[in-house]
């Protein structure tokens, strides 16, 4: 069995401009915070893509299971404000 050698695995997210939402752009490996946003900054913004970068370490990620998709995402039925169906659609109405 051999050793796993690589440092530790961060995800990296960059902002466009300022304002925007960050978005996933990949994963590098580092040894701390400060090696990891200089290895993302060479990675994923050399054309200047980018105003800010947030990383953070792989293992600290918690995600949901996609087989509890059904608990965690089904609408709420008892909140009928929640659902545009009790109201008439205004004729020429676009962005409502």
């Amino acid at each position: 069995m051999s050793k796993d050698t690589q440092l530790d695995l961060w995800e990296v997210f960059i902002q466009g401009k300022s304002g925007n939402p960050y978005v996933h752009a990949g994963s590098v490996h580092a040894s701390d915070k400060k090696m990891a946003i200089q290895n993302a900054r060479d990675i994923y913004t050399r054309r200047g893509e980018g105003t800010s970068i947030w990383v953070v370490p792989s293992n600290n990620i918690t995600a949901s299971n996609p087989h509890d998709a059904d608990m965690l995402f089904e609408p709420s039925n008892d909140k009928i404000y929640r659902h545009p169906t009790f109201y008439v659609m205004p004729e020429g109405a676009k962005q409502i």
